[in-house]
């Protein structure tokens, strides 16, 4: 065998296609990845749940991440809420394609995003965009509050859906995604509800709310109703670093620190081993 040039790079995927899984898992067997900010807490904060509500629900929350972010490393995503749903409505009418639903999705999520960094700037709120992504370590280091915008970057390469031209991955699945890429300790859903439920309860009040349940079963159960995108249920599935996700009423004072703080408040998804 000839030397390899100064141009030649020797490594085991060079002659094999990236689409023979058999072959990678023999050349790279399955290892757990870096978690590269094990001590950040996400937490997605809901659009519609509070942004959407204005003071009365936005000013308590803000006081309690105000207390907790001297103990806790937080990192926030934004929802669109309301004004993402009117986006996609036009965009629909006018016979617009996934991906640009997408972009215009994540528009009302960085607007979002600036309101949330100014209300918590007095704690160190700053607002990130993804192409900073890799300034997270030393906003941490110098002790501030990461804001992002919770849409995943996709935008006009957004996958289309099964069904329809919304965007399956919205706000909820950033989330999370930014949660599992940085192998954080915890991802919280911070919504206006208990948890997940049997049905919607605000239009059901016999609707009754599930503690915790794995996502296997949840998705057995194929509920009318999600308290998160289904997609965040599919992409824990194959997930390493995060395996567990938590959903919080954040308009009840403390609920988040308690979360924070590892009690088993509102509703717990978890992936069965």
């Amino acid at each position: 065998m000839l030397a390899p040039s100064r141009k030649s790079i020797l490594n085991p995927l060079a002659e094999i296609s990236l689409n023979t899984p058999k072959t990678l898992e023999a050349l790279y067997p399955a290892v757990e990845p870096l978690r590269i900010l094990p001590n950040v807490n996400v937490i997605k904060i809901g659009g519609q749940s509070f942004v959407d509500r204005g003071r009365e629900a936005i000013l308590p929350l803000r006081a309690e991440i105000g207390e907790v972010c001297t103990k806790h490393q937080i990192l926030i995503g934004a929802g669109g809420g309301t004004r993402a749903r009117h986006a996609y409505s036009l965009a629909l009418d006018l016979d617009l394609p996934t991906g640009v639903l997408a972009a215009i999705g994540n528009s009302t999520s960085v607007q979002n995003a600036r309101i949330l960094q100014m209300v918590l700037a007095e704690f160190g709120g700053i607002l990130v965009m993804p192409d900073s992504f890799q300034s997270l370590p030393m906003y941490f280091r110098m002790g501030c509050i990461p804001i992002m915008p919770g849409m995943p970057p996709y935008e006009y390469w957004e996958k289309p859906p099964e069904k329809g031209r919304i965007p399956p991955n919205r706000t909820d699945s950033g989330v999370y995604l930014t949660a599992e890429c940085l192998g954080a300790k915890r991802c919280i859903f911070v919504k206006d509800e208990d948890g997940l439920y049997t049905d919607d309860p605000k239009k059901n009040a016999s609707a009754t709310q599930i503690p915790r349940i794995s996502v296997q079963e949840l998705l057995e159960r194929n509920l009318a109703d999600l308290v998160v995108e289904p997609v965040v249920l599919h992409n824990m599935l194959n997930a390493v670093n995060v395996r567990e996700i938590q959903i919080i009423n954040g308009l009840k004072h403390g609920q988040l620190t308690r979360a924070l703080e590892g009690e088993p408040v509102g509703t717990i998804i978890y992936v069965a081993d």
